[in-house]
């Protein structure tokens, strides 16, 4: 099996596990007791991302191989994400988490070892690249690609998959014991965690570069920090910390947004297939996201950074806004689906760029710290900021009433998608790169 292909697989298992659980995370926290806590659920994702990801970048840049560390990391963060499945399937379908603090510290302890694994597959993939005479600009995006597959399979298997009464089937009809309602989603990512752990230790060597520390800073491993001294460099993590907070708001509400039109008086709404199949619908997003991978080595080196995280700042303003005015019958799902489509630009134009971009620009003593520390600005601060923003804005305008969370959701996405605007017009002004390509 050759190189790309090694790292490609590595990819689709490290994106399979997010998959299986984050975008329909939602539907089931209604149903445990933890409705009202889903912009929580997501922050804390934005909150271990604050530090868990560069001091695990730390760890590797001097202590620990990248590619294995990714793999112990994956142990950790599937054996918790087991003891949520344990506790979910404990209570049983359809009814509230006894303990519902115990879940909340084994999901937390979870994603503190799964988050920084992003970036940690980032500096392997481009170490092992590098290593065997690759170019990443050319190479990596395909290989990357592989990711957003796998996490488009777990959304299909997890959207369709019924276990009931011992049984186990797939189905596209609505059925209460679908696995995006329940904790069969977290058994499904805690499985491919622990097969990933397996793996990692089957991929090439990526060597910790051990030299003797010049000054306490560099003995800790916080040189990526240094970073920020360059005005380039401060305004990119800046700007990344302030698109960061658009990263989970729909993983977050785009289920229960579209799940709640099941409650529509409207049959012709209610009875739809994509009220019935959010999960499913969702998952364009996904395949978008795959095929705007495969263009960024073109716009990238054609228009530079800039004016590829432009793009991605105002596809959000059509990603939100389209959620705003549509809804899942015709002709109203044509809108969500051209707001899943938008979605491959808003997330890569920014996410995969960005990782590219600061690999670029960094020196290779401090390559994985400084992927943590663009994990910390953009799905630690920037996220937890904006899920907790979003939640407080969703709580206000909508409740849940008989299982559906439902309201004033257009009023939601507009502001949501304000917000993405004055961003990007902001960025545009302020963003002066000296070399703006790759």
């Amino acid at each position: 099996m050759g190189i790309k292909t090694r790292l490609a697989l590595m990819n689709f298992l490290e994106f399979a596990v997010w998959g299986a659980y984050l975008t329909c995370m939602g539907n089931y926290l209604g149903t445990a007791g933890l409705g009202s806590q889903i912009s929580w659920f997501y922050a804390i994702q934005g909150i271990v991302s604050i530090f868990m990801p560069t001091l695990m970048g730390i760890v590797a840049d001097k202590y620990i191989q990248p590619q294995r560390l990714l793999g112990i990391c994956h142990l950790l963060a599937g054996l918790a994400m087991l003891g949520c499945w344990y506790m979910g399937m404990s209570a049983g379908f359809g009814n509230e988490l006894p303990n519902k603090s115990m879940f909340i510290a084994m999901y937390t302890l979870s994603v503190a070892f799964f988050m920084p694994t992003i970036a940690l597959a980032n500096t392997a993939a481009f170490t092992i690249l590098k290593n065997n005479g690759l170019d990443t600009v050319k190479d990596f995006p395909p290989i990357r690609v592989l990711g957003t597959v796998g996490f488009i399979a777990t959304m299909w298997f997890v959207n369709c998959a019924v276990w009931e009464d011992g049984t186990f089937s797939f189905t596209l009809s609505e059925n209460a014991h679908k696995f995006q309602y329940t904790y069969m989603q977290f058994f499904v990512s805690a499985v491919i965690s622990i097969l990933l752990f397996i793996y990692c230790f089957t991929l090439p060597q990526c060597k910790v570069e051990k030299k003797a520390a010049s000054s306490i800073s560099e003995m800790l491993g916080l040189n990526a920090f240094k970073l920020f001294k360059s005005r380039q460099m401060a305004l990119f993590f800046i700007f990344s910390t302030m698109l960061g907070m658009s990263l989970q708001v729909t993983n977050g509400y785009a289920g229960p947004f579209i799940t709640s039109f099941k409650g529509s008086l409207d049959e012709a709404i209610s009875t739809s297939f994509a009220a019935n199949n959010a999960t499913l619908l969702t998952s364009i997003s996904q395949i978008s996201e795959a095929l705007c991978i495969l263009m960024i080595p073109f716009f990238l080196r054609r228009y530079g950074i800039k004016v590829v995280m432009l793009m991605s700042m105002f596809a959000w303003v059509f990603r939100f806004g389209l959620f705003g005015i549509g809804n899942p019958a015709m002709p109203g799902v044509i809108l969500f689906i051209l707001s899943c489509i938008v979605y491959g630009v808003a997330f890569d134009f920014f996410n995969v760029s960005g990782a590219m971009f600061v690999d670029r620009e960094c020196s290779p003593s401090i390559k994985a710290s400084a992927q943590g520390l663009f994990m910390l600005m953009t799905n630690g601060l920037g996220a937890t900021i904006g899920t907790l923003a979003a939640g407080e804005i969703v709580n206000h305008y909508c409740t849940w009433k008989d299982g559906y969370l439902v309201g004033d959701w257009q009023t939601c996405w507009f502001i949501f998608a304000a917000y993405s605007l004055v961003v990007g017009i902001a960025f545009y002004f302020m963003f002066q790169p000296k070399k703006d390509n790759i």
